[in-house]
């Protein structure tokens, strides 16, 4: 699975919230990607992976991403599970369960870590940022 979610980035056109912004606990603020025009079964694809390397990014130390990479990630998944109707509750049951269920994997990291930057610059492509906004 080397860029399965480049696959699907790049199918992608963009979603219906253009020009969205993410904010990480109120400290950084950053511009999300255009995903207008995702398929549903897609979008769901993109939140797993994205909640995956949220998590590994979180926990594991060789993988650590910035406050606005993170923002970018967390900020994309978001908009997609408000895109798809997902209550906050179910999208973290969901998603972040299992992504959070990875790290009993001691291969967990390195399997999983690897996919951050590709992830994380196909995002940027799409119009999304790892910047803060001012």
């Amino acid at each position: 699975m080397t860029r399965i979610i480049a696959a699907f980035l790049a199918a992608v056109l963009s979603m219906p919230f253009t020009g969205a912004v993410a904010a990480a606990d109120g400290k950084v603020m950053v511009p999300l990607p255009d995903l207008q025009g995702i398929s549903d079964e897609d979008a769901e694809k993109l939140i797993a992976a994205l909640a995956q390397v949220n998590v590994i990014a979180s926990n594991c130390p060789d993988y650590h991403i910035t406050d606005g990479e993170w923002t970018l990630l967390v900020g994309t998944g978001d908009m997609l599970a408000k895109g798809l109707g997902m209550d906050p509750e179910t999208y973290d049951q969901k998603y972040y369960g299992q992504a959070f269920r990875m790290l009993e994997d001691p291969g967990a990291c390195d399997r999983i870590g690897p996919r951050a930057r590709p992830i994380i610059d196909d995002l940027i492509k799409m119009g999304g940022g790892t910047e803060p906004l001012r």
